[in-house]
């Protein structure tokens, strides 16, 4: 493109009208409240509404995980969040919670709103995102004032009263003294005639977003939160003149807003009494000789677990914590939604190399169960498929574990571990060493291995890990790619399994109900075939005694499934799907372990290797060379007594 046509880009985009934004007087600025009364709002209903208005929506009864992962309480769902956050619907379920009740002017509105957890669990994103939400929402302010206070605080106590009935507002706080010179220098005390304006919140330019750093013992300084008196106008005002007044802390800056503090208990105590002020009085200290200056926004803080049990530890720091409400982000403990979250930063990278299937599922597993706590009544996989929704099946029947329980026994779980930056350091790091092109559950493990012994300081842990990686994820793997090379040699493997499905459920509604079958050919009269039923019952080791019950359930769940008009096939009921799916598997896995092992092929398993391969790729999403990598691995660690 030419000069030109980025000059012409330029022009259109200046060229476009641009709303004007509103300036006028007081008087004028009571008529735009008369119309929208919003316009008023305090801080926390501000920002509430900001987030509820992208659209809130209770999880579908339609949805698996309403019922099998909340007990099939009505979660809400904040759309505002959907895209950024995977796995924690609970933790912006009490946000949200804490921010409508704050909306309401619970003792929430006088409270500092704290997310508490371990490293990378997404306590900075979350304050971030919340904090986008008012990026550039209009608000109106007094002109001239560097606190942007509300202007109906000009109205004297006297009449607040009337006009809060008139308006259908609610009017508190006082102006800063900056804007009470200005009312009384320039306007003559006649408020009415004051100017007002309106501007956008943005962090970017520090209108009503203002975030503070942790400080370095040494170099704190309060006036990062309250400002300070500018020493350059000494000269020319007094010190209790506000003209001298450098309103540029963060109390001042995030007035009507937000104001975030990062990692807020690296900070010494001393640092941190203005907040017992800024929120149960809504008020906070001024730099020099003036009086309290009033603020409204939100407090919202963050900080890791060490930091907060030991700033709760000392018993001086009580009156800060009482005016406290914690909120724990752990990691997330959803396989799947562990899944998501590094899809989506890998989404926003240049890597360009091919990931294989499973590749990352793999790296999740390893961050998920490194998060688990042990427990009595199952081992570390069956819990992590537990809390990913998963129908554990055991001996036919499905494990019956209830996840309330497992919770209940380890209310601190998720809140350890490793993080999702471990994980993307890793995933990158095998990315960016692969000069194959592809990446494949197989280099992943390698990286893991390796990234946890340079990475890992804590023996114990350390050695954890390790086991982790080496026996239970990479044993999963390799059950996940045994069924998958032979499901890849099965041609046509859904159709054969419907028709597996729809046989045995004919045979097992005749058995549990003592009748006689027609032959689909013959139209002959015959008894259930009981070679057949048990061919596929054994597979999940259900025993002869247990036959009678597990051919009951599985007829009463297709029916009862059948009378609610919903869809049934051989996913339908998960032990029979596990059942139906390892017959289907086992009868092809003696041939498909000649295939992929055989150094010298005749034509028929070249062609049925081929076969398979191809339909490694088209239909689970392989590349020529990544699938060979994994064929070869097979080759090498499964099958080795056959």
């Amino acid at each position: 493109m030419s000069k030109n046509n980025y000059l012409e880009i330029i022009k259109e985009q200046r060229s476009k009208k641009k709303t004007e934004k509103f300036k006028g007087t007081f008087l004028e600025y009571l008529s735009l409240i008369e119309e929208n009364p919003d316009i008023a709002d305090h801080a926390h209903k501000r920002l509430y509404d900001a987030i509820a208005t992208h659209g809130i929506e209770t999880m579908g009864d339609s949805d698996p995980r309403k019922h099998k992962l909340f007990d099939g309480d009505n979660v809400k769902t904040y759309e505002y969040f959907q895209e950024e956050f995977f796995g924690m619907e609970s933790v912006i379920a009490k946000i949200m919670r804490f921010m409508r009740s704050a909306a309401l002017k619970g003792e929430e509105s006088r409270q500092v709103l704290l997310l508490m957890g371990p490293v990378g669990a997404g306590k900075s994103a979350l304050t971030e995102h919340i904090k986008s939400a008012l990026d550039g929402l209009p608000y109106y302010h007094l002109s001239g004032d560097p606190q942007r206070g509300e202007p109906l605080q000009l109205l004297p106590r006297s009449l607040r009263e009337k006009f809060s009935e008139m308006l259908g507002v609610h009017i508190e706080g006082d102006i800063s003294p900056v804007a009470r010179q200005l009312l009384f220098e320039e306007y003559g005390g006649e408020y009415e005639k004051f100017e007002v304006e309106q501007t956008t919140f943005s962090q970017r330019a520090r209108r009503g977003v203002a975030s503070v750093p942790p400080m370095d013992a040494n170099s704190q300084d309060v006036s990062v939160l309250i400002g300070s008196e500018d020493i350059s106008k000494l000269d020319k005002y007094s010190e209790d003149d506000p003209r001298a007044l450098s309103l540029n802390g963060a109390f001042n800056v995030g007035n009507r807003g937000i104001v975030e503090l990062v990692e807020v208990f690296k900070n010494e105590i001393e640092f941190l009494h203005t907040i017992i002020t800024a929120t149960q009085e809504k008020r906070v200290p001024s730099p020099g000789k003036h009086d309290m200056i009033y603020f409204d926004g939100v407090i919202l803080a963050h900080c890791n677990e060490s930091e907060w049990n030991r700033f709760q530890s000392e018993h001086t720091n009580e009156a800060i914590l009482d005016r406290v409400v914690k909120i724990n982000v752990p990691y997330v403990l959803e396989l799947e939604q562990e899944i998501k979250i590094y899809e989506k930063i890998l989404g926003r990278s240049n890597f360009s190399a091919h990931i294989a299937p499973h590749t990352i599922r793999i790296a999740s597993m390893f961050s998920v169960l490194s998060r688990l706590k042990d427990s009595q009544k199952c081992d570390p996989l069956t819990k992590m498929k537990l809390y990913n929704g998963e129908e554990v099946v055991e001996k036919g029947r499905v494990k019956k574990i209830d996840i309330r329980d497992l919770r209940d026994e380890a209310p601190d779980e998720g809140m350890n571990g490793i993080s999702t930056r471990f994980i993307m350091k890793a995933v990158d790091n095998a990315l960016s060493d692969s000069d194959k092109g592809f990446v494949t559950p197989i280099s992943i493990l390698d990286s893991l291995i390796k990234q946890v012994k340079e990475q890992i300081i804590d023996r114990e842990f350390q050695e954890k890990c390790l086991g982790l990686i080496r026996n239970v994820v990479r044993n999963e793997y390799l059950r996940i790619l045994e069924n998958e090379i032979a499901k890849a040699f099965i041609s046509a493997y859904e159709e054969q399994a419907q028709s597996i499905f729809e046989n045995y459920l004919d045979n097992a509604e005749a058995y549990t109900t003592k009748s006689r079958l027609k032959d689909r050919v013959t139209n002959e009269d015959m008894a259930p075939d009981e070679n057949f039923m048990r061919s596929i019952e054994s597979t999940i080791g259900v025993s002869d005694s247990g036959k009678d019950g597990f051919r009951a359930d599985v007829t009463a769940y297709m029916f009862s499934k059948m009378r609610r008009s919903e869809k049934v096939d051989y996913t339908s009921y998960e032990p029979l799907k596990e059942a139906i799916e390892t017959y289907l598997i086992t009868s092809v896995k003696d041939l498909a372990r000649i295939v992929t092992k055989s150094k010298t092929r005749d034509d028929e398993q070249k062609q049925k290797y081929s076969s398979m391969v191809q339909t490694l790729i088209d239909d689970y999403g392989y590349t020529a060379d990544s699938a060979e990598e994994i064929l070869v691995y097979a080759s090498n660690n499964l099958w080795r007594d056959s």
